[in-house]
Formats: C-alpha cells, sequence, structure tokens
C-alpha cells in the first residue's frame, strides 16, 4: 500500500531542487542542473521532493509540478477536459475551495491505492484471467470497484458534514442558529 500523499518526507531522504533567477533547475543531491522532465522523473519515482528559490529560499514546489502539470496538458493526451478544468476554477474563492481540494487529494490517493492492488494482483494473472478481468466480469474487478466507489462516497459525506458544521457554526456566530 502506499504512503498516504500528505505524510512529510523525512529530510534525510528529501531531495532539495534550487530553482535560480535564470530558471534553471539545481538539484543539491547531484550537484547538477537538472530539467523539468527529470523532475518529473523523481516524482514518478515517488522521490520526496522540495523545489526552493534560490534566492530567497521560498518552498516554490507547487508552481513547479503545476508547471509540469501544463506541460504534460499541452503535450498531447491531456487528462483533464475544459470542462473538468472549467468546474476546478470556479471553486477559487468558494466557500467549498478547501473542501474541494482535500477532496480531490482523497480522491487520487485512493485511485492510486486502488491502482497498486490491481498491479499487485496482476503479477499472478493468467491470460484467461486478465480477458475475464477485462471484460469485468470478475469478482475481484466489482470488489476493487466497489471498494473505490465507497471510498469516494464516503468522502463525499465527509466534505458535506464538514460544509454543514461550518455553517452551523458560521450561523451561530451571526446570532441565527437553527
Amino acid at each position: 500500500m502506499s504512503e498516504p500523499a500528505s505524510a512529510a518526507p523525512s529530510p534525510a531522504n528529501l531531495r532539495v531542487i534550487k530553482k535560480y533567477p535564470n530558471r534553471r533547475l539545481y538539484d543539491t543531491d547531484t550537484s547538477t542542473y537538472i530539467t523539468l522532465a527529470e523532475v518529473k522523473q523523481l516524482v514518478m519515482q515517488r522521490q520526496p521532493v522540495v523545489v526552493r528559490d534560490a534566492k530567497s529560499g521560498e518552498d516554490i514546489t507547487r508552481s513547479i509540478f503545476l508547471q509540469i502539470i501544463l506541460e504534460e496538458e499541452a503535450g498531447g493526451r491531456p487528462m483533464f477536459t475544459e470542462a473538468a478544468l472549467a468546474n476546478i476554477i470556479r471553486f477559487y474563492g468558494h466557500a467549498m475551495q478547501g473542501f474541494m481540494g482535500s477532496y480531490l487529494e482523497k480522491n487520487v490517493q485512493a485511485f492510486t491505492d486502488l491502482q497498486a492492488k490491481l498491479a499487485e494482483q496482476a503479477h499472478s494473472m493468467t491470460p484467461e484471467a486478465w480477458a475475464q478481468f477485462m471484460g469485468a466480469q470478475s469478482p475481484m474487478t466489482q470488489g476493487l470497484m466497489g471498494n473505490y466507489a465507497e471510498q469516494s462516497r464516503a468522502l463525499f459525506v465527509q466534505m458535506q458534514e464538514q460544509m454543514q458544521k461550518q455553517t452551523e457554526q458560521m450561523l451561530g456566530a451571526m446570532g441565527l442558529k437553527r
């Protein structure tokens, strides 16, 4: 099972990349300049990475990761449709913004866990078992997808409950309790 996305990596195995004003990225572990593609490869290898502005020391990891996503989206087969991106944009500044980020993070982690389970089970499957699996008729497929759907539903319910609690607190603070 994979490590939760929110778990903080230990400083001992954290890969520090410095970004210089000339837009070059410097890997402090290897003492070499690297490309954005190489940063992506570190992420793909699950190497804990932090990118810092060389001048200020500010953590700019998110902006570098967004840059990688932007290049991937522009490079052929995008993951996000225009409609999905428009919906994400609409959540910025919305009362649900914090919940949406958490919901997406947990859902992507659940999907990653599902993918890891499938990969783990794939090693022992015969071609016939794969054919049955790909037909989505196997109990294993139905069980895994059912678990994923249930996790997604539970996350949504949790998000709704958190939103209701916040609304009640806000109304209570305004003297408008139900």
